[in-house]
């Protein structure tokens, strides 16, 4: 079960690293330089598929530290 958690562990670092960057866009917001909110930009093809890869990793990194952990 650890070597699991480490394989997931390296995807997950790994994913995270490869989203766009989206606190810039966020940080715009606030002085107003950026006509879109972050609601109104939509994901689409690879960034939609390393967004939901993101949240399947996450949920499975925690089952298993959970399941780990009892």
């Amino acid at each position: 079960m650890d070597i699991v958690l480490m394989i997931v562990s390296i995807l997950l670092i790994a994913i995270v690293l490869l989203q766009s960057n989206k606190a810039s866009d966020a940080g715009q917001i606030i002085t107003g330089g950026n006509s879109m909110l972050m609601g109104q930009m939509k994901e689409r093809g690879a960034e939609k598929f390393i967004t939901r890869l993101t949240y399947i990793l996450g949920i499975l990194f925690l089952a298993i530290t959970l399941f780990m952990g009892f």
